[in-house]
């Protein structure tokens, strides 16, 4: 029986850490991945652990987030500490102390096992695509990386933006424009389909599940999208349109997921009537306008007003959207 152990922070998990992993799961009959975090780190320590449980899940991943020394010359105690903290996960002798920088040699004197220096940083090869990668570098910006992160993690910094506003306000035009401009993916409304099909005047179950439906595909598009997912509209759309035709805004609406951020448009473009609008007269389009900005505002939910004509229209929305953290 063969057993391996290695540690790190992951913070976040990428390809470098899974290749390592793997082939060092690959050598063994048995590997031990310790997790380790601090309170105030930037990802939640037990956010990583479920990653790394679903990552490798024929590994024994376990969890240290106690507060104890970093490196050596942090506390004169550095190496009992740890040697008692790699014998609590690891409580049988080690075969192979794995890990992809020199500090392996270290560690394995201490805490046991011949260190096998798995992937390219102990060569300096920092410019290989896996070798290379490095956390800190994930964090300060994903969507560079993006290839290079397993699911879990790329949910993790995927973000939502709704496009929000009453009618002839623009919505459908700049996400297209936004969309080719970031190569985000955009999920359509729900609402002109259905009315375009029906041509009934719209009652509450037909706006509950224009919302219902709307919610179910953008959940079913993030699964393919990238750092940046668009949604033409959502149900708190949905709600606005229901108090402005039906008098009501069902809980159940308002209650639906939040996308991360919403681009409240101005009504400051001229009206079209494109045939599937309602309210050409000034003071109804007035009216619309405020429901839609107090549902956003009842909500609770992140939003940055857009307005102006053309390319500023544009520009001012994707300088929301990059303000997004």
């Amino acid at each position: 029986m063969r057993r391996g152990f290695l540690l790190g922070k992951f913070m976040p998990p990428h390809a470098g850490h899974l290749s390592l992993i793997r082939a060092a799961r690959a050598l063994v009959d048995e590997l031990t991945v310790l997790v380790c975090w601090l309170p105030d780190d930037p990802i939640a320590g037990e956010t990583r652990l479920a990653w790394m449980r679903a990552l490798a899940p024929d590994c024994r991943v376990i969890g240290h987030g106690e507060v104890v020394p970093q490196a050596p010359e942090d506390s004169a105690d550095f190496w009992p500490i740890w040697r008692g903290i790699v014998a609590a996960a690891h409580p049988e002798p080690i075969d192979y102390l794995f890990a992809g920088e020199t500090y392996g040699l270290e560690l394995a004197r201490h805490v046991g096992g011949l260190f096998v220096p798995l992937g390219g940083r102990v060569l300096g090869l920092d410019e290989d695509p896996l070798a290379g990668l490095s956390a800190s570098a994930v964090r300060a910006d994903p969507a560079a990386h993006w290839p290079y992160l397993p699911a879990p993690v790329q949910a993790h910094y995927r973000r939502t933006v709704c496009l929000h506003g009453a009618e002839s306000t623009g919505k459908s035009t700049l996400a297209a424009a936004l969309a080719a401009k970031t190569g985000a993916l955009i999920v359509g409304e729900y609402g002109r389909s259905h009315c375009e099909v029906h041509k009934e005047p719209l009652t509450l179950d037909d706006l509950l599940l224009i919302g219902r439906a709307q919610q179910a595909m953008i959940a079913a598009a993030r699964e393919w999208a990238g750092p940046l997912l668009i949604a033409d509209t959502d149900a708190l759309m949905t709600a606005a349109w229901c108090e402005m035709l039906l008098g009501q805004r069902p809980p159940e609406l308002m209650a639906q997921p939040k996308a991360d951020l919403y681009l409240l448009f101005e009504p400051d473009l001229p009206w079209d009537n494109d045939g599937t609008r309602f309210f050409s007269d000034p003071a109804d389009r007035h009216r619309f306008a405020m429901i839609v900005e107090q549902v956003l505002v009842d909500a609770g939910v992140p939003f940055a007003r857009i307005s102006g004509q053309g390319e500023a229209r544009l520009q001012a929305a994707r300088a929301a959207i990059g303000a997004m953290r």
